[in-house]
């Protein structure tokens, strides 16, 4: 009898309807513990207020972020904690960190990831994919081949507006693996299609194993990467990861493959790519594989 009354009492109150109207599930969850806590703190009804405001957005904040990172297809959970910038000299952590802020999304520019397989690209994708999220912007992570295949079927659908839609709402679009496998011309145009809906408005992050000189031969139409390139590099911040994979260093150090010595040629995964130096950051009047800065 009792239960039912309290339970009467609060679906009448009008202060928890107005709460719900508001949609303030985070004050109306916790109302008799957030006044109990002021109480004790001895707050004025100012400080009160603030109190209430502080875990009301610390409620939405935290489901956002939480719908982002499901809706974002992260393959894993990677944090910069926990990247080995020891292992990897060639990268500038102060870069990463300033790349972090996620100032360039916010400014519609990208992000090229160059390297070997196993440097950590994945890693440093995923992880800054995190930190734009933690920023309040949305983000997708896709691999190259099933955004071409995808891409692809919806051009056979003849859902292709509505698919390049869809990959435009992200703030941030993840490619993934970019040039492990060559790309059918008919996917080459299909994925400059993509480049051009989100060109000055949406950032991109892709990593790949191909030099930026290479891309003719990823997209099997030179004529076709160059206007992606141009496109791409024209605000965008290029990073060459220049060292060894992680995954053959864990198996060097287990004894299960041997160390090369000075007489055996470059390591099992160097990188060919030249390095690019200076503020990373490129125009249209750009040379592919070469440093510059200017945005």
């Amino acid at each position: 009898m009792a239960r039912a009354k309290k339970i009467m009492e609060a679906t009448t109150d009008p202060l928890d309807a107005m709460l719900a109207r508001l949609q303030l599930s985070g004050i109306r969850d916790q109302l008799d513990s957030l006044l109990d806590e002021a109480a004790r703190a001895n707050l004025s009804a100012r400080e009160t207020l603030i109190l209430l405001c502080e875990r009301e957005i610390a409620r939405k904040d935290h489901r956002r972020i939480e719908m982002a990172l499901k809706l974002a297809h992260f393959p894993a959970v990677k944090e910069l904690a926990g990247f080995d910038f020891e292992a990897q000299p060639s990268i500038d952590p102060k870069q990463i960190r300033d790349l972090a802020a996620s100032r360039w999304i916010a400014n519609g520019e990208n992000v090229l990831l160059l390297g070997p397989p196993g440097v950590g690209k994945t890693h440093l994708s995923i992880a800054l994919g995190r930190e734009a999220i933690l920023a309040g912007y949305t983000a997708q992570f896709i691999t190259a081949t099933t955004l071409v295949a995808g891409l692809a079927k919806a051009h056979g659908e003849r859902r292709l507006d509505e698919k390049l839609l869809a990959l435009s709402k992200p703030k941030l679009l993840i490619v993934d693996e970019l040039g492990y496998l060559p790309l059918e011309p008919d996917a080459a145009h299909l994925f400059f299609q993509l480049v051009i809906r989100r060109y000055e408005t949406g950032a991109m992050l892709i990593t790949s194993n191909r030099s930026v000189a290479e891309w003719g031969t990823v997209f099997a139409d030179p004529v076709v990467a160059t206007a992606i390139l141009d496109r791409l590099l024209h605000h965008s911040h290029v990073l060459t990861i220049r060292g060894d994979s992680y995954r053959l260093r864990a198996k060097r150090k287990s004894g299960l493959i041997k160390t090369p010595s000075a007489g055996d040629g470059p390591p099992v995964g160097s990188a060919s790519l030249r390095p690019v130096t200076g503020g990373n950051t490129f125009n249209r009047d750009h040379n592919p594989d070469g440093g510059g800065s200017s945005s």
